[in-house]
């Protein structure tokens, strides 16, 4: 006689997870899926196998709110070992070019400024955007030759945080779409020698950091209660957006994808990006044109 199958429950929130050491991020979502019996889950924003740190999983209705706190600022503590370039640009991948060079602090701390602002970086051949339909990833390791346009990212910040012969350990606060193996790679080339990242840990994504992250094993040592309580709200997602609260006839019009005319002192007038709520309630996403709030994705 087989097993009862699991059911599979409605339920919606945040799992700010500390994704461990040689874990894809799929198999973290499966796993935390699977510790709170959830029907939906997703995450915002991949992060390699060998990477730790924070992996946002939405549950439910929280999946709608990925794109947003995808977009948001990233914090990364990574470390670049010097003298070796790999063909991953990280520890994963087989070494293509050695140097004897070896930076020293001062050189290191000179060039970093050329790494901030909005800068033109070459993403990894081993990424997973795609060429033609296909994931970069999958053409690099059947053998086929990779090559990706320099793209335009931001970057806040970058700290050096220690520095030895062998090996420097950096923070950089960046947007979306900035590769660290990359920065890692183009630093060394800047410097006159080459590198890898042989340590990479997120520490914030959006709204969410390493305050806030949990541990698989820390999930897998409560009752499913205990795990519920530990769930973020959906609206915890929107902390970097404006709220605009509604009245019950300006929510009902919502919840059935209707545009509102935002009425009362302060409202505004236009807006890129906001979301609303009703008595504390996430009802939708949305911009605000002319005074008239309309929806993007409406929320369940």
């Amino acid at each position: 006689m087989s097993a009862p199958k699991r059911i599979k429950r409605t339920i919606s929130g945040w799992v700010v997870l500390n994704k461990p050491y040689d874990m894809t991020s799929t198999q973290a979502v499966g796993k935390v899926r699977w510790l709170f019996g959830a029907a939906k889950a997703g995450h915002a924003g991949t992060l390699d196998p060998l990477a730790t740190g924070i992996l946002p999983i939405a549950l439910g209705e929280a999946t709608k709110a990925v794109p947003q706190v995808q977009d948001g600022t990233k914090v990364y503590r990574f470390a670049i070992q010097w003298g070796s370039a790999t063909t991953t640009d990280d520890a994963e991948g087989s070494v293509v070019a050695t140097s004897d060079v070896r930076p020293d602090q001062a050189a290191l701390l000179a060039v970093l400024p050329r790494f901030t602002g909005t800068i033109l970086q070459r993403p990894p051949i081993y990424s997973a955007l795609k060429i033609d339909g296909e994931r970069a990833y999958d053409l690099a390791r059947a053998g086929e030759s990779v090559e990706l346009a320099p793209r335009e990212i931001d970057v806040d910040a970058i700290e050096l945080l220690s520095h030895g012969t062998e090996k420097s350990v950096l923070e950089v606060t960046c947007g979306k779409g900035t590769y660290v193996r990359s920065l890692a790679r183009d630093i060394a080339e800047a410097l006159g020698t080459r590198g890898h990242v042989s340590m990479l840990h997120r520490g914030a994504v959006g709204p969410f950091n390493d305050t806030d992250a949990l541990t698989i094993e820390q999930l897998e040592a409560l009752d499913i209660s205990e795990r519920d309580a530990l769930l973020k709200s959906v609206s915890a997602g929107f902390t970097d957006l404006p709220e605009i609260r509604l009245d019950a006839q300006q929510a009902t019009a919502v919840r059935h994808g209707n545009a509102v005319l935002l009425t009362g002192a302060g409202s505004p007038v236009s807006l890129d990006e906001c979301w609303v709520s009703f008595k504390g309630e996430v009802l939708a996403t949305g911009w605000v044109e002319f005074g008239q709030f309309k929806c993007r994705r409406v929320f369940n």
